[in-house]
């Protein structure tokens, strides 16, 4: 499914990544017909279907919200970047977990939480990138609250209310990062697999505190090193 989460940014013009979308709503519906499209991606996923009874409602979920996020605008609060994250990155960790044989409630709370904490991320360590491009999507309700623009991040502004702005995005993933290790205890061992992006999460909103909140300082837009290791170590205690 990764190929649906590059269209908004491979396609010049809306109607093309409509057209996008549309083959794979199409797509989804022939793999449940047991009739899948002569694609490697749409074969694979066909065989993924059959062997794990994936649920159909999850994978249209994904195509329905990256289609609406086509409209090239900001979230308008913070509630929306949180739905989109819901409806797009848990729905992805809903599916890892059928597809490990996971079916507990425990675990599906965790993966929501997981997922939005995901999206919010991703959203504020693509700014630099975004704005690069003259485009920002952070949610307009936080960035009025602290009297930042668009412009301001446009151009790349260090200022205290654009940091203002990151510390409350971040703040609010960080939350959902722990209300999902709330369930800790209570998860099979058996999900974890599906939950190791919590590393890298954790990685991004500790980087972003030591900088300051400053979302584009050179730090955050190197690797760490270590992430690897401390990935295995997760996966080694089967914890997130």
């Amino acid at each position: 499914m990764t190929t649906l989460y590059k269209v908004k940014d491979s396609v010049s013009q809306k109607t093309l990544g409509l057209m996008r979308m549309q083959f794979w709503k199409t797509a989804i519906e022939e793999i449940y017909s047991d009739d899948p499209p002569s694609q490697p991606i749409g074969t694979e996923l066909w065989r993924a279907v059959r062997k794990h009874n994936l649920t159909k409602r999850w994978l249209l979920r994904i195509i329905t919200d990256r289609e609406k996020d086509l409209d090239d605008r900001a979230y308008r609060n913070l509630q929306e970047l949180e739905a989109y994250s819901e409806n797009t990155q848990s729905s992805l960790i809903y599916l890892l977990l059928e597809c490990l044989g996971v079916k507990d409630v425990h675990a599906d709370h965790a993966a929501s939480h997981i997922g939005k904490a995901q999206g919010i991320t991703t959203c504020l360590r693509a700014t630099p990138y975004h704005s690069s491009r003259r485009k920002v999507y952070l949610p307009m309700d936080v960035c009025m609250l602290h009297g930042a623009s668009q412009e301001d991040f446009i151009r790349n502004s260090r200022e205290q209310n654009v940091r203002d702005v990151v510390y409350d995005i971040a703040s609010q993933a960080h939350v959902h990062l722990q209300h999902a290790r709330s369930f800790g205890k209570r998860v099979p061992a058996a999900a974890c697999p599906a939950f190791l992006q919590t590393v890298v999460l954790e990685d991004y909103l500790q980087r972003v505190r030591r900088a300051h909140f400053d979302v584009f300082h050179p730090s955050l837009q190197a690797r760490n090193p270590l992430l690897p290791l401390q990935l295995y170590l997760r996966s080694w205690k089967k914890t997130y």
